[in-house]
């Protein structure tokens, strides 16, 4: 009712105690305190023209008039300015039992007291819950009809009329004042979550966008420099070879070599530290092992199978990138309770394969985008045939899904005797 308390809609309670200064401050509209404004004006107006009247009329009670009206104006002061009546159901109850009290007593003195009722409905409706609110309008009602009753002595079809339409107008009125604040709060939450969707959306393109540069300058590195100096490293070590021993050219050759396997080093340092994020604290399988272990929903178990050996960086982003998606797709669309992810070293290649138990999906209908599962299987075939992998896809409705990557490793990996040494 005041400037100062945080409006709420009416026929609701007053609003709880942990609402936020915030919200009270962005609900606090113009409007409402229009609306407030033209409440006390409504009310205290009325009250100064059954004084006015009576005064003017020489009224047989006009001394208890007056004091019946600045009784119920003082009572509608205090109740107002009390910061507890708009805090506390409890403390608006009483405040408006009060009210009920002297404006029962002006209703005894002047028939103009039924004019105070209209004022009360909205009172009513605003600080009691919609189902107590109605029935306090209801009472209110009554008590107008019989005060108008009581003091003219004749029951026409407008003292009933009257006090009724006037409790319509103000539940209506109230009824459609609650559907529009509703509506406002939903538009303003809608607003506020674009705004935050809006946000998260472009921090998530530039991650990205970082990851997706780190991954390109990687496999840049990865393919042009780090590759032609373990290509001019081979072919030094088959000049040594080639020459006699104690040739002129063998110092010169060694120190050639040794330059290139030192910058062929320091490639290798660019790519390790290009790498993502999942795969710079330990290797492929200790990266998949932790993607198992944080899949929301179904049970999801890692297996390694073969000799581990490091594997070029594009190759691990490849099968992190395949594994992250499949997983994706297991969560979202396979309903599934159970899924493995084994990870196989073999002599010449390296092969993931993701299996759930979900109810799987037409793979020709996905391939075409015709049907709603297999999301992101596209790119994840482009992945592997990127690097002359293979990539399939066995499922059927109803018969949980198995995807297989196979990608052969490069030349050099199959030609160093320690692994560790492969980019």
């Amino acid at each position: 009712m005041t400037a100062a308390a945080p409006p709420v809609p009416p026929g609701s309670c007053a609003p709880p105690a942990a609402a936020t200064a915030t919200t009270a401050a962005r609900a606090l509209t113009p409007v409402s305190k229009v609306l407030k404004l033209c409440l006390h004006a409504l009310l205290l107006g009325l009250l100064a023209l059954a004084a006015g009247r009576a005064v003017a009329d020489s009224a047989p009670r006009v001394g208890w008039v007056v004091a019946a009206c600045a009784l119920l104006a003082t009572v509608y002061a205090a109740g107002v300015r009390a910061p507890a009546v708009h805090s506390s159901p409890r403390a608006g109850a009483v405040w408006l039992a009060g009210l009920g009290a002297a404006w029962a007593g002006l209703l005894l003195v002047s028939p103009d007291g039924l004019w105070i009722a209209f004022p009360l409905y909205f009172l009513e409706l605003h600080l009691l819950r919609l189902r107590w609110g109605v029935a306090a309008v209801a009472v209110t009602a009554c008590a107008a009809i019989g005060g108008f009753l009581a003091h003219s002595g004749a029951a026409t079809p407008g003292a009933f009329l009257g006090p009724l339409l006037g409790g319509a107008v103000a539940v209506a009125t109230v009824l459609g004042y609650q559907a529009l604040y509703r509506e406002s709060e939903r538009r303003r939450e809608l607003i506020e979550e674009l705004i935050t969707t809006r946000a998260d959306l472009a921090a998530a393109e530039r991650s990205a966008g970082i990851l997706a540069e780190r991954e390109r300058l990687a496999r840049e590195i990865h393919d042009t420099l780090a590759q032609g100096l373990s290509s001019i490293q081979l072919l030094l070590r088959a000049a040594e070879r080639a020459l006699p021993e104690g040739a002129p050219a063998l110092p010169h050759i060694a120190q050639a070599r040794e330059a290139a396997q030192d910058n062929l080093a320091e490639a290798r340092r660019f790519v390790r530290a290009l790498t993502p994020p999942d795969l710079e604290h330990g290797s492929l399988a200790a990266a998949l092992e932790r993607l198992c272990a944080g899949v929301p929903g179904p049970r999801v178990r890692f297996s390694l199978s073969g000799r581990p050996r490091v594997l070029p960086t594009p190759y691990e982003v490849a099968l992190l990138r395949i594994a992250q998606s499949a997983l994706a797709n297991v969560v979202r669309h396979a309903r599934a309770g159970r899924a493995e992810i084994t990870l196989t070293f073999m002599d010449a290649s390296v092969t993931l394969d993701i299996v759930d138990d979900g109810h799987g999906f037409d793979p020709s209908s996905a391939a075409s985008g015709s049907g709603d599962g297999g999301f992101g299987l596209p790119a994840m075939r482009s992945r592997a045939e990127t690097l002359g992998g293979l990539f399939t896809v066995e499922s059927a409705p109803g018969q949980g899904t198995a995807v297989a990557v196979t990608l052969p490793l490069p030349l050099e990996h199959l030609e160093h005797a320690d692994p560790v040494e492969a980019l």
